[in-house]
């Protein structure tokens, strides 16, 4: 079932100048990036310490729900992804069926009754969080 926080993902209106606030700024250890298929770079992965992240993504990818709102989605890390996905049906809440992310990781989704979305997120060896994680 879930053990932590893996990440909270923002949209953000500039990449590049929130890049460099959250790792010249803040300190934060670059992990990896998104790149589409075209090459260009439109995500970020930062390292908080022990098995927790930052997400960041440029805005436009999907839109931003409301204005200026940046929250996008939080990340629950889980032990066994697809025994939680069968528990929380079990439980009456509709989640998406499990799927092996760009990262590496396994992961579903789901919403509360606001529309606040989830992603429950497995790790596998070959994620791309892999040497990050204590």
């Amino acid at each position: 079932m879930i053990i932590g926080l893996a990440h909270a993902c923002f949209f953000v209106k500039d990449l590049e100048a929130s890049t460099v606030i959250y790792r010249d700024k803040l300190g934060l250890t670059p992990a990896f990036e998104f790149f589409r298929p075209t090459g260009q770079k439109h995500g970020q992965y930062f390292h908080l310490g022990g098995r927790t992240f930052i997400e960041l993504f440029q805005a436009g990818q999907p839109p931003v729900r409301g204005e200026g709102q940046s929250y996008h989605h939080i990340c629950l890390e889980v032990t066994d992804l697809r025994a939680t996905v069968e528990t929380l049906r079990q439980r009456g809440v509709e989640v998406s069926e499990p799927k092996l992310g760009s990262d590496g990781s396994w992961q579903a989704w789901l919403a509360d009754p606001d529309g606040n979305r989830m992603e429950l997120h497995e790790y596998t060896a070959e994620s791309k969080q892999g040497p990050y994680l204590a």
